[in-house]
């Protein structure tokens, strides 16, 4: 039975993104934490491994589940896959913001009537991009002003937020209000390695820059005391 003690409860800003290879890895790490500590993440490798199954299995916990496909598809395409993800009880799901209005407005028309319908957010610029892997693209514009007038766009199309990174999260905060959900992920402990991500910030700087939720990987998943890290970022204190 699904637990829904938590559907009114304030979500703690930490999504830890699951990036295992397969159910039983996942499900094994996720037995050291606790739906009151964290949001999870499950994003294209790991649906492709596991399907819907280990959506639900984690929604049946109690876990809230950001849905992490970033569908980018013509509008009825992309609004079906919403409405799917919907009823599969998924808290909050991802879409580009390159795909246009007419796709983000067909995707938060297709959940708008859904009894508990996810959150929608948009990707704007992906934080693994520096300023000239973004201008190969054919974008020479600054990222930061590209980053805003995707978010824009995002919000005009009735979206409930964005995908960006911390280093953005002051001036969207300042443009577009309290309620407008920043999703941040380039999350790094101070003693982390960069790896992959390149425009990256600490937890209790990203928070204080306005960021509502923080996705974070390996810096929990590969911590010896995942919850320990996790009631820390929540008690302010990294």
């Amino acid at each position: 039975m699904l637990d829904t003690t938590l559907i009114n409860q304030p979500a703690k800003p930490v999504i830890v993104a699951l990036d295992f290879a397969n159910a039983e890895s996942t499900l094994d790490f996720v037995q050291q934490l606790n739906p009151n500590l964290c949001q999870l993440k499950i994003g294209k490798e790991l649906f492709t491994a596991t399907g819907r199954y280990l959506v639900e299995q984690l929604v049946l916990q109690g876990y809230r589940v950001f849905l992490d496909l970033k569908y980018h598809d013509i509008p009825n395409t992309v609004a079906s896959a919403c409405k799917v993800a919907a009823d599969m009880g998924v808290w909050m799901v991802d879409m580009h913001a390159s795909g246009g209005r007419r796709m983000m407005e067909a995707a938060a028309e297709a959940v708008s009537n859904c009894s508990q319908p996810p959150l929608l957010i948009a990707v704007t610029v992906l934080t693994s991009m520096t300023q000239a892997e973004l201008a190969e693209t054919g974008l020479n514009l600054p990222i930061e002003e590209v980053v805003m007038r995707l978010a824009e766009l995002t919000r005009q199309s009735g979206l409930d937020g964005v995908v960006c990174s911390a280093q953005e999260a002051s001036l969207l905060r300042q443009q577009l209000g309290e309620e407008f959900l920043l999703v941040t992920p380039g999350i790094r402990l101070h003693d982390a390695i960069e790896d992959d991500q390149r425009r990256i910030m600490a937890p209790k700087a990203a928070l204080a820059a306005g960021s509502s939720y923080l996705v974070m990987g390996r810096p929990i998943t590969r911590n010896e005391n995942p919850a320990e890290v996790l009631l820390q970022i929540n008690n302010g204190l990294i």
